[in-house]
């Protein structure tokens, strides 16, 4: 059911392409849905619409509501439907009837304005009393590079002033955080186009907290009873033909290699190599569940303009996971999955989680009916057990087996989708598994994938912003920074560094020729948790004075240090 501020976005979005219409009559409309936290309007417009542009824009927005313009609905025919929007001189509107091929076609009109649109609406334009529009950018015409670029301009709306106004803050505040300026900030990663778009390159600190945080990521599946392996890069065609990524996923795929007179191709998922290990011996029922677990890297050929630094690349590492089981095992296995995913986001302090549990499609759908139920149920008594608060997407499910997805919300309020939980009735069947019960006879096993992460880059984007750089001690790529004064303290500089080092604390020591307040500053700004500041009486006395961001501490012994980080956070236990 839509609620009233999507009503009040929807129409919004309406209003926005009535103003823009009026200020730029030769103006081709596109589409202008809501999204998460506002809306936006795609424009194929002569004129290039800057962010200066936008206060004119919102000006006539504001006129409009203040009309009370009432919204009216009405439906017409194809034939119908064509000659309207061809009348108005609406290709894209016309693109839009011919696709969509319906019998009829929902319009909705306010005041001079008429739009197809399947609504629903508010009353009237009056209602939209806090709007903001907020910037502008490219977008493809349905999301295809081969079709013409055009003008997206995002805005958003709330139901009161102190909603908006405290939305526009979040957006300051998430520009500061923006993890591909603080990844440059903290020099933990970089993209270069002569390697090619969408590729990471991890520098040494932002390696060190890939490690970190595959190192927990592996301690935790060696305690679940998780095997790991390890798959190739690329697969032979028949391999991606018998998963069905060939006919469904093909356009995602980087171009095929010829090997041996056998066509090849870059791995966009690790699943077919898993099946492949499991499918390599016969497996007794006794040996289930198989639990394989891979940091695997996949490549996707995601378009130009949707990539969006560590968020959204083309080659990524996924934290993906395997069980093969059996029915009697579903239960206990879910229940284990979900409070794994659970116990490792909470580590990194989201504490806020909220579950989408996605149920069977009305149609079009691979396995059995009481399979999707046991799946359903196992998903749903897990969801119950562990007393995440979820809602059920009636019908979303893939059509090969329900899901659970885990939404987390960052320090200032963001939801990010993070960790799913996915059954599949279909690779089982397309690559013939089997185990042997306890009649010796053959059986297909449940599968389900399972992601906590999704991907390790975009969950490290998330981390950087959801920490603002500032990690916790525990998962600082530099740990603390020893600053000297003068040249005299280098060894005690040293000796300090060494023994750090010795207790697995990581550091860095800055015995540049520079004044000590320019070496605290870049520390600051690299957000090292600790600072050792060292002069003639640390060395005298064989102490150190701990500074943090905000404050020096007294001068205490390099021992007493080490027994106290032990206490400095406990996210990572």
């Amino acid at each position: 059911m839509t609620s009233h501020l999507e009503k009040i976005r929807h129409s919004a979005a309406h209003v926005l392409a009535q103003a823009v219409l009026k200020l730029y009559p030769d103006a081709k409309l596109g589409i202008g849905p809501t999204i998460e936290m506002g809306f936006y309007y795609d424009f194929d417009i002569d004129i290039k619409i800057t962010e200066k542009d936008l206060p004119k824009i919102e000006e006539e927005m504001h006129r409009i509501c203040k009309e009370a313009q009432e919204f009216n609905h009405y439906t017409k025919t194809k034939e119908q439907a064509l000659a309207l929007t061809k009348h108005l001189n609406q290709p894209y509107k016309q693109l839009l009837i011919e696709e969509l091929n319906l019998k009829e076609y929902s319009f909705y009109e306010n005041g001079p304005f008429v739009d197809l649109c399947k609504g629903p609406h508010i009353h009237n334009t009056k209602e939209i009393k806090h709007l903001k529009l907020l910037k502008v950018a490219g977008a493809y015409w349905r999301g295809s590079e081969k079709n013409t670029m055009l003008q997206r301009i995002y805005g958003t709306a709330f139901e009161n002033k102190e909603e908006l106004k405290k939305h526009l803050v979040n957006i300051e505040e998430a520009k500061k955080r923006d993890h591909r300026h603080l990844g440059k900030q903290l020099d933990l990663f970089s993209f270069n186009e002569s390697i090619g778009s969408g590729l990471v390159l991890w520098h040494p600190k932002g390696t060190q907290l890939c490690e970190t945080i595959e190192q927990k990521w592996k301690e935790d599946h060696k305690n679940e009873d998780y095997e790991f392996i390890k798959t190739p890069h690329v697969g032979k065609a028949c391999l991606w033909e018998t998963s069905g990524h060939l006919d469904f996923y093909k356009e995602s795929m980087y171009g095929s290699s010829i090997i041996e007179e056998q066509e090849h191709y870059i791995k966009p998922m690790n699943c077919p190599f898993h099946i492949m290990i499991y499918k390599n011996k016969n497996h007794s029922y006794k040996e289930l569940p198989v639990k394989y677990a891979e940091l695997g890297t996949v490549y996707r050929n995601e378009r130009s303009g949707v990539l969006h630094g560590l968020l959204r690349a083309r080659g990524f590492t996924q934290d993906d996971a395997h069980i093969i089981c059996r029915k009697t095992q579903i239960d206990i296995e879910i229940k284990k999955v979900l409070k794994l995913c659970l116990t490792t986001l909470n580590r990194y302090n989201f504490k806020n989680i909220e579950a989408f549990l996605s149920t069977k499609p009305s149609e079009k759908f691979v396995g059995k009916n009481n399979e999707w139920k046991e799946a359903e149920n196992a998903l749903k008594k897990a969801l119950e057990s562990e007393k995440v608060p979820y809602k059920v997407d009636k019908g979303g499910g893939a059509f090969y087996g329900p899901k659970i997805d885990l939404k987390i919300k960052d320090a200032i309020g963001r939801t990010w989708q993070c960790s799913t939980i996915q059954f599949d009735f279909n690779l089982p069947t397309r690559f013939e598994l089997t185990y042997i019960n306890e009649k010796g006879i053959k059986e297909t096993p449940y599968m389900i994938h399972r992601a906590i992460f999704g991907s390790v880059e975009r969950f490290i984007g998330i981390l950087i912003e959801h920490y603002n750089g500032e990690f916790p001690f525990w998962l600082a790529p530099i740990q603390v920074q020893i600053l000297n004064i003068s040249t005299d303290c280098i060894p005690y500089c040293k000796k300090i560094e060494s023994i750090l080092k010795q207790h697995n604390i990581r550091v860095k020591t800055d015995l540049r020729e520079e004044k000590i307040s320019k070496k605290i500053k870049k520390a600051i700004e690299e957000k090292t948790p600790y600072m050792f500041i060292i002069g003639q009486n640390e060395v005298i006395n064989e102490k150190v004075t701990i500074r943090t961001k905000k404050e020096i501490s007294e001068i205490t012994s390099l021992k007493e240090f080490i027994k106290e980080s032990k206490n400095f956070d406990k996210e990572k236990n």
